[in-house]
């Protein structure tokens, strides 16, 4: 007893120093977000388009401020506004390159050279309707920097590559404090920058909400499940500890926090609460049998001390299956949850347990004993699944038919739109682009020269020209620009500035000579669109946000027309870009969960069968943790929510959680048979003992990931309540199907 007495205190000493330690490092804890870390790692298509960015640089590179004036932008006093704010705009940090109406030119040839001609007469008011004739007539700049109605027009600034938060932030503030010097109230913004601002800012505010009300939560459930003031604050002080414990490692090793890290607290504080439940219930109902508290402590931690550390591994393997994902930010997500959860057992274990044996029986038995009534529940479910086998079967498997109906109804064609914080700005301002401009995502075509042409050839020229009319068909692209752009705008200016100009010219000698001119004036906006060896050029545009599979649809589309339409001994056409990367995941995201399940369930089968020793014991487990898999897919079919890369973290929590009520209840089971009970004895023990600490767990897990519901992140809201639902289907399953399949399969001897 002295023994476990000085082993206590050196615990609780040793945790709550480390629980400060940790509270320190907090503010080292970094946010970030990229669109890279959606990328299909291992993917020859990645492969290609980091070769692409290597010559041409990222295409996301970009921020877009739409400024509104109704009923129309062509008003002097507004235009010198909005043009002040243009100057501005080329002297931000980080901006490379300023564009709009105000600031842009035609050029012209005349008999002494290039001149240059405004495409808005700022001090001529009564040119304002031909200039507006003139810019519909071109159509180059319409949904680019005007919108069609001409009641915004836009600043495009174009900003080094990969700016991180900390210079978005910089950015975004000499943006707003520009357009608030020069009275533009009205505007919406768009690009990398902004993206980044607001998915970080919401990172940090889900965080800090969801640990705060799952915090109140737990407290609220914990009060009246023990009705022990002493017993709830032993179990917040763990649960809070290994909280702390967990985001301490992941500062100390320097982890980035991306768009999952809402789930953290919310997993943390749930794993933690059902590790204290499991272990405080035992204790609590061996001190209420007179057992003295160190000898309890040791009699719980030896039964469910070990069942709980299987439950945590197998949670911890759960996850684990998230590093069959191609998507680096889902496996980052498995590794950092799987950590999570030990982190919790060990401290419930270590923490919890010397917490309990600190402190005198009267305090913590805030209730007389276990209610009769949950006794007396739980063993009408036991008596209900003795007399009613059949039906029970028979449910079961009309309920499995249901799901892979359900699993069949699954969609891919996930909307980027989906992604953003629900009623914010950057949604707001992300379907004002889609409705009145070319839409945000980025379209990226390389165009590879072959047999020794080059990409600056007339004859490659004219096939380019063939693709970007076939692209101009396309109802979901627009703000199409591409390597002839330069010689179109040279052949206009040749051509008086006449709009039917805009094309190239008609002969090979005139391309030739305008090339001549574009190497010597325009180098800098040709390299925008031609590599150095003149062997890959460029066409970009935008997308419009229809859908990952109807995308992947123009994606195809494209690469056809270009294989049979277009002289393949000339060129190579390649669809590439952080979009078409983004809607590969799709591809991916079935073949990796089900390779990662089964693995994982491969895993989990070893363990069990070394654990309880029982063939028939882990073939019996297998259908009760198959099944709430298989509803979740359902519920995706069933609602139409179309399955994308966050998504795929609800069948490795479902999985890793469904997994732990079985084995405590098998646990349970196999404990006493070996203490020489029959198989009723045996189950009815469990379902007195650990029936009610599967219900208060399952219940603790509903709610838990229902504070979800109070996120601005619509795939979180998602995840909260397929996994909510999902779980209490799980408890359903393991109270009445494993009882029936017990009795079915293994026989007394």
């Amino acid at each position: 007893m002295n023994h476990l007495s000085q082993v206590k205190k050196i615990c609780i000493f040793l945790f709550v120093l480390l629980g400060i330690y940790s509270a320190t490092l907090l503010p080292n804890l970094r946010f970030s977000f990229d669109f890279s870390q959606f990328f299909p790692e291992e993917d020859p298509d990645l492969e290609f388009y980091q070769d692409f960015v290597a010559e041409f640089g990222t295409d996301d590179n970009f921020l877009l401020i739409a400024v509104e004036n109704e009923p129309t932008v062509f008003n002097q006093e507004f235009l010198k506004r909005f043009n002040a704010f243009s100057e501005d705009s080329k002297n931000f940090d980080f901006v490379e390159e300023c564009s709009s109406l105000t600031t842009l030119s035609y050029p012209l040839k005349t008999s002494f050279g290039y001149t240059q001609l405004p495409i808005i007469h700022l001090d001529d008011p009564s040119a304002y309707e031909k200039d507006w004739e003139k810019i519909k007539q071109d159509k180059l700049f319409t949904n680019f920097l005007i919108d069609q109605k001409a009641t915004s027009t836009v600043v495009a600034l174009r900003t080094q590559d990969d700016i991180d938060y900390q210079q978005a932030e910089i950015l975004l503030s000499q943006v707003r404090s520009s357009l608030k010097k020069h009275q533009l109230d009205e505007y919406h913004i768009l690009g990398r920058a902004f993206f980044l601002e607001a998915i970080v800012d919401m990172q940090k505010s889900e965080v800090l909400k969801t640990s705060i009300i799952a915090a109140i939560l737990v407290l609220i459930i914990l009060l009246l499940v023990y009705r022990s003031l002493a017993l709830v604050l032993i179990s917040m002080v763990s649960i809070s500890v290994s909280l702390l414990l967990f985001l301490g490692i992941l500062a100390l090793w320097g982890k980035e926090l991306n768009a999952m890290a809402a789930f953290y607290p919310v997993l943390m504080l749930i794993v933690g609460t059902s590790d204290v439940i499991h272990v405080t219930d035992s204790f609590i109902r061996k001190i209420q049998s007179g057992i003295p508290r160190y000898k309890a402590i040791r009699s719980s931690l030896r039964e469910v001390g070990l069942t709980t550390l299987l439950t945590s591994v197998t949670t911890a393997v759960g996850f684990m299956t998230l590093l069959s994902s191609r998507l680096a930010s889902i496996q980052e997500f498995g590794i950092n949850a799987a950590i999570g959860v030990m982190v919790a057992y060990i401290t419930v274990i270590f923490f919890t347990g010397s917490l309990l044996i600190s402190l005198p029986e009267r305090m913590l038995l805030g209730r007389k004993s276990v209610s009769k009534k949950w006794v007396d529940l739980l063993q009408g479910v036991n008596t209900f699944t003795k007399d009613y086998p059949r039906p029970i079967l028979l449910g079961t498997t009309v309920f499995t038919i249901l799901c892979l109906w359900g699993i069949s109804l699954i969609s891919t064609n996930y909307e980027f739109k989906r992604t953003l914080p629900n009623r914010s700005e950057i949604a707001a301002d992300f379907e004002y682009f889609q409705n009145n401009y070319a839409g945000f995502r980025p379209l990226e075509i390389a165009v590879m020269s072959k047999n020794d042409y080059s990409v600056l050839d007339y004859s490659v020229a004219l096939e380019i020209k063939k693709l970007m009319n076939y692209l101009a068909e396309i109802p979901s692209i627009g703000n199409l620009q591409s390597s002839n752009l330069p010689f179109q705008v040279l052949h206009k200016a040749h051509n008086l500035n006449k709009s039917e100009f805009l094309t190239l010219p008609d002969d090979a000698a005139t391309f030739e000579k305008y090339k001549k001119d574009i190497q010597k004036l325009g180098r800098q906006q040709l390299e925008r669109f031609v590599n150095k060896d003149a062997s890959m050029a460029r066409i970009n545009g935008r997308l419009q946000d229809i859908g990952t599979d109807s995308l992947k649809l123009v994606y195809e589309k494209i690469e056809n027309y270009a294989d049979n339409k277009l002289d393949t001994t000339k060129i190579k056409v390649k669809v590439t870009g952080k979009s078409m990367l983004l809607d590969k995941n799709s591809e991916y995201i079935r073949s990796s969960l089900l390779e990662g399940l089964f693995f994982g369930l491969l895993l989990i089968g070893v363990i069990m069968v070394l654990v309880f020793r029982n063939l028939k014991l882990f073939i019996i487990s297998l259908i009760p943790n198959m099944l709430p898999i298989l509803f979740a897919g359902s519920v995706l079919g069933y609602l139409n929510i179309p399955l994308e890369a966050s998504l795929s973290v609800v069948f490795a929590i479902v999985f890793g959680i469904a997994v732990d009520d079985t084995i405590h209840f098998l646990g349970k089971y196999k404990l006493g048979i070996t203490q020489g009970l029959t198989q009723e004895q045996a189950l009815e023990k469990t379902f007195a003992h650990t029936g009610r600490a599967l219900v208060i767990t399952t219940v603790i897990l509903f709610f838990g990931f229902l504070v979800l519901l109070f996120s601005i992140h619509q795939p979180s809201i998602t995840i909260g309540i397929i996994i909510s639902v999902t779980l209490v289907t799980a408890l359903i399953l393991d109270i009445l199907l494993l009882p029936v399949l017990i009795r079915k399969m293994i026989k007394e001897a």
